[in-house]
């Protein structure tokens, strides 16, 4: 199921995109969701990288699957 949002770009860039939609015969919406899709691979890095920054930090601690056993009563 799809849902509506709506955003706002830059008349240059909405300009591009047009373009392109126009020159691949596709939707603007087509090729947003495409660009979305590409971009996750990039936040899932940016994502990762933050993550062992706050451990590296001391803003989050890695709790060991062992704890994780004996905290939830499993014997291992």
């Amino acid at each position: 199921m799809k849902k509506a949002i709506n955003i706002r770009l830059d008349e240059t860039l909405l300009a591009e995109l047009d373009a392109c939609a126009s020159e691949l015969d596709r939707t603007r919406t087509y090729l947003i969701e495409k660009a979305i899709s590409s971009y996750f691979d990039t936040l899932d890095e940016m994502i990762s990288d933050k993550r062992i920054d706050d451990i590296k930090s001391g803003k989050e601690k890695l709790i060991s699957l062992e704890d994780v056993f004996k905290q939830a009563g499993i014997d291992v």
